[in-house]
């Protein structure tokens, strides 16, 4: 993978050394004229792109990008004024990101499989001509005189030449040519594996088939599908048909039966099919993790993770499995009192006392024992979260915060992929349009499986008068009725929704001169802490009270149940942080320098043992279908980075008056508006103060106190 692909919340994105603004003399024919809001009734193309108004308009968006990006790259080469060789290369970026981007959502979402395949090609074509503007010793020597001549640069425009030259080299501008084309073959081989894993999710989630159909529960019946087994009675010819349930084990599904299904027979063989599936992916692992080994190795690091690690706030692969030891160390005791707490309620709810704790019983019992301990029934919290009403609070919440609204506004024919798509416009009363989000909410078939925000156009000022608006969509799977119209969320969905609406309004309310540092373009280990801090907002009953309304009566939540659902998550906290920084741990081993040519499996076993009192359940692979290897590969410690950050911001700006305008501001003028414009570091300590982060090793880690104190002092 080219250094110039950059992580945006989950989803790679081009970004690097392409990431910038319009430069205005070159504007005529940019391909982002295209993507302005179409005109009431006209015809568009998806996203508003005029090119995709087929699935083989992409052919002809990657024509043009590639067309633009060889007018600006020609320009650059006369060697204009520094202030214009930025301005360009910015604009190289937002050419390119805008096919990329627009190409990855469409691969993820779009259900006309003609449109996926086109997509598909599109990022490839893409990601080979990443290649050349990488490598490209032209646009690299403007870069590097744009640099020095600071003294002529404003502050940002200097920071974007120097990320630029820096993101030239890790791309391996001073290497041979022979090692650069292996630099190629390798960030393609990376992207075509990447690809598959991501495939062979999809078309192997595994299944069980349970038999009879008692031994699922009701209320699970929608998941599963009817299955029918001949079977011959004794002593006669005569067949009839035995009823059962085929179940998919996809995470959602798997999640489910985990939860609510008491039969620990059917919970086992779930919970091993599902954590065995897909196979196949056992084999694209050891190739994909080799890839990127043998790539970091040309560009000169000793593994995959230092590369990844080091542009980061963490700086080397040291400090993150020293920050990752230090919390581990930090809650085990208190996950391993959690442990013994669930095996002790096992052991008095079974018939055979000697039973021992299994991982397929975790999710099964700490709901019970949640339930248990606060009288809570999961259904009468969903009956105050109805999918409309959320989406209302968050919209009351950002009128709140930031006196801006969100307004529904109608598609443009050929500018949605699928009915359920809602689009909205962000509009501050004095300040006008700031941004377009899509929102594609439900479930359905062959649809990224997860929640996650894209990008598809970042912001960038094009002139003195006028701004590029930053438009993004948010996916999330839902599942919905036939009209949309009762849909209603659990608390954890509820979570998942805001989390995701933080990564949106970072991108929404970013107002960076170039859109290199547009919203969530940040240094990995700072991108998720928007997200996670509006977490914080989905738990608060000041927040809850002004939307979390019964779906018939109108009835408000009452506070004792937001008490009781604050209370029933903090039970287990330390088990499922224990959990998080396994994954983290997991993820720098298997891309870190010690690897070598060891089983993934093997190494996913003795971490697991080492870390938690929790079994490994030989035969499993649970990596195989962990896709933030792909997406946040050495990167996925930086969801705990947030989680501390989220957690001192929380405290200490928050907290005391969450809906405060206020709040609101100082969140937004000295953090989301800055994108990456800032140094991480700045943003966060003029947000809160110097104590929100520590220095170790040459490294930047986050303070962990506030995070301990809401978790009872750990």
């Amino acid at each position: 993978m080219s250094t110039l692909i950059r992580k945006t919340t989950g989803k790679l994105t081009p970004s690097a050394v392409l990431k910038s603004c319009y430069w205005n003399c070159l504007r005529s024919r940019s391909i982002h004229s295209a993507a302005s809001a179409p005109q009431k009734g006209a015809a568009t193309g998806l996203y508003g792109f005029e090119h995709l108004k087929s699935p083989q308009g992409f052919r002809r968006f990657v024509d043009e990008a590639i067309e633009r990006s060889g007018e600006l790259v020609t320009f650059i080469s006369s060697m204009p004024p520094s202030a214009e060789v930025v301005r360009a290369m910015d604009e190289i970026s937002n050419t390119v990101c805008s096919v990329f981007d627009s190409a990855e959502l469409c691969r993820q979402t779009h259900p006309d499989r003609e449109f996926v395949e086109e997509a598909n090609k599109a990022a490839m074509r893409m990601n080979e001509y990443f290649h050349f503007l990488n490598t490209n010793h032209t646009l690299y020597s403007a870069v590097k005189k744009a640099e020095h001549e600071a003294h002529l640069l404003t502050r940002e425009a200097h920071m974007a030449a120097h990320y630029l030259r820096v993101d030239f080299e890790r791309a391996g501008i001073h290497l041979s040519a022979e090692k650069l084309d292996r630099v190629n073959q390798l960030s393609m081989e990376i992207a075509q594996l990447c690809q598959e894993f991501k495939e062979n999710i999809v078309i192997d989630p595994g299944y069980v088939d349970i038999f009879p159909p008692l031994r699922m529960p009701n209320n699970l019946h929608h998941l599963a599908k009817p299955i029918y087994q001949s079977s011959e009675s004794f002593g006669s010819r005569s067949s009839r048909k035995k009823k059962g349930f085929r179940l998919t084990t996809d995470s959602d599904s798997l999640s489910s039966v985990l939860q609510y299904t008491s039969d620990d027979e059917v919970r086992k063989m779930a919970y091993v099919k599902g954590n065995s599936s897909p196979h196949a992916n056992l084999d694209v692992l050891d190739k994909l993790i080799a890839a990127r080994h043998s790539l970091a190795q040309i560009l000169g690091y000793r593994s995959f993770a230092e590369f990844a690690v080091t542009p980061n706030l963490a700086s080397s692969p040291s400090v993150v499995m020293s920050f990752l030891q230090e919390l581990s160390e930090v809650v085990r005791s208190r996950a391993d009192e959690e442990f013994n707490q669930i095996r002790e309620f096992k052991s008095k709810k079974c018939v055979n006392k000697f039973e021992d704790l299994e991982p397929w019983d975790e999710a099964y019992y700490t709901s019970m024992m949640k339930s248990t301990a606060y009288n809570l029934d999961l259904s009468v919290v969903s009956s105050y979260f109805p999918l409309s009403q959320c989406i209302e609070g968050l919209k009351t919440l950002v009128k709140s915060l930031f006196g801006a609204s969100f307004y529904n506004i109608p598609l443009a024919p050929g500018e949605s992929w699928h009915p359920d798509v809602l689009k909205l416009s962000l509009q501050h009363p004095e300040e006008g349009d700031l941004g377009f989000l899509y929102l594609d909410l439900y479930s359905r078939k062959g649809k990224y499986p997860g929640c996650a925000h894209f990008a598809i156009k970042g912001g960038r000022k094009v002139s003195e008068t006028e701004y590029q608006l930053p438009v993004v969509a948010l996916v999330c799977n839902f599942s919905s009725s036939n009209d949309g119209s009762n849909v209603r969320l659990n608390h954890s969905e509820v979570e998942a929704l805001f989390h995701e609406f933080g990564h949106a309004l970072h991108s929404l309310l970013s107002r960076t001169e170039y859109q290199h540092f547009s919203g969530t373009r940040v240094v990995l280990d700072l991108a998720e802490t928007p997200s996670n801090l509006f977490e914080y907002y989905a738990s608060d009953y000041r927040v809850l009270r002004t939307f979390a309304k019964h779906y018939s009566t109108g009835e408000i939540i009452p506070e004792k149940l937001v008490k009781s659902m604050q209370g029933a998550k903090r039970m287990f906290a330390a088990t499922e942080l224990q959990r998080q920084i396994l994954y983290a741990l997991i993820d720098q081993t298997l891309l870190g320098e010690k690897f070598s040519e060891r089983d993934t499996s093997s190494v996913v076993a003795e971490l697991k043992r080492q870390y938690t009192s929790w079994k490994h359940v030989d035969g499993t692979h649970w990596q195989t279908r962990f896709s933030h290897l792909l997406t946040y590969g050495a990167g996925y410690y930086s969801y705990l980075y947030a989680k501390c950050f989220a957690a001192t911001i929380w405290e200490k700006l928050c907290q005391e008056d969450p809906l405060s305008r206020d709040t609101g501001t100082a969140l937004r003028t000295k953090f989301l508006q800055h994108g990456g414009s800032k140094e991480a570091v700045d943003l966060l300590t003029d947000l809160v103060g110097d104590g929100i982060v520590r220095y170790s090793e040459g490294g930047v880690i986050p303070d962990i106190t506030s995070l301990c104190k809401e978790m009872g002092n750990l």
